[in-house]
């Protein structure tokens, strides 16, 4: 069986000690042992062994001495344009994967059921953005079994759904919340009252997503309606959010949301509080225990710091 594993490379290059270059690379800039000696704190006794070592080692003369200094040859010239480049490409391999470490550079996916400018999520990811500018930001908008699917396929960071649900191979954390309110056209009898109960509902067509958070909503309708009703009217449309708040306002049906959806001020729609609800909507985030991202647990980390404040709707 063939072995893949990385082995280091038999030739010449992989057995040239890196301080002989940085060495090399210092007596080059100054064209004097003595000055390159004195910027690197070492015996120019040292940088001549070295230097030499090297010119010996590779059968390649770079540099030609004379009595004020050296001079590089034609030779020595392109190796050391050569290296150069080589060792700014270490360096900031080195760089990029310290800053990657400490979470201030790199890339983040995250799943969500919308963002809505003003709310929760849009917020926090706002907040991210500017706090973590090294970091890029992948948005993916799914229905929530999709997300978590994509989740459990490394194709996402985290996710955040509506509810609290719980998964045995996967994390999950409640977020924030927000009341859950009916949307009803304005020109609704419902829209006299302070509030609805699920009972005032029942006799309505309800429209929700195909996507997004609307195999949740669905659910969740069905759910609260069941003893009220013999027949549920529940006409599930692939449209986007603000289609359907425009289809409310239509007449076609009404639907449930979320409190940050009233800031998208959807004309001819009225939003009440459903005055039976047993609480408020909470959203999660779920994440793989493998993800050991700093990116990561810096975005639950704000995103904890922001749900404590209470200030987003």
């Amino acid at each position: 069986m063939t072995d893949h594993r990385w082995r280091a490379p038999h030739c010449l290059a992989s057995r040239i000690p890196l301080t002989s270059l940085i060495q090399t690379l210092t007596v080059a800039e100054y064209l004097n042992f003595r000055h390159a000696a004195n910027a690197l704190g070492v015996s120019q006794s040292s940088v001549s062994a070295r230097v030499k070592a090297l010119e010996e080692n590779l059968g390649i003369l770079l540099f030609e001495r004379h009595a004020r200094g050296v001079r590089l040859t034609e030779a020595g010239r392109l190796f050391v344009e050569r290296v150069t480049a080589g060792i700014d490409h270490l360096d900031h391999a080195v760089r990029t994967a310290g800053m990657v470490a400490r979470g201030e550079h790199g890339r983040l996916r995250v799943g969500i059921h919308a963002l809505i400018p003003g709310g929760f999520l849009a917020t926090l990811i706002e907040r991210y953005r500017q706090q973590h500018p090294g970091i890029e930001v992948e948005i993916a908008e799914a229905a929530a079994r999709e997300s978590v699917m994509r989740l459990r396929a490394n194709k996402l960071d985290l996710t955040f759904v509506a509810g609290s649900p719980e998964f045995p191979d996967c994390h999950s954390r409640r977020i924030w919340s927000e009341r859950l309110l009916a949307a009803i056209p304005s020109n609704h009898p419902l829209t006299k009252g302070a509030g609805v109960t699920w009972a005032d509902l029942a006799g309505d067509t309800f429209i929700v997503q195909q996507g997004g958070t609307g195999p949740q909503v669905h659910d969740h309708i069905v759910m609260r309606l069941v003893g009220y009703a013999s027949y549920l009217s529940i006409q599930r449309l692939d449209v986007e959010r603000f289609t359907l708040l425009s289809m409310v306002a239509q007449g076609y049906g009404v639907t449930i949301a979320g409190e940050a959806t009233t800031l998208l001020h959807a004309s001819g729609v009225t939003f009440l509080p459903i005055l039976d609800e047993p609480g408020p909507l909470s959203f999660s985030a779920i994440w793989s225990p493998h993800n050991r991202s700093p990116a990561l647990r810096s975005l639950l980390d704000l995103a904890g710091q922001l749900s404590r404040s209470g200030r987003f709707i």
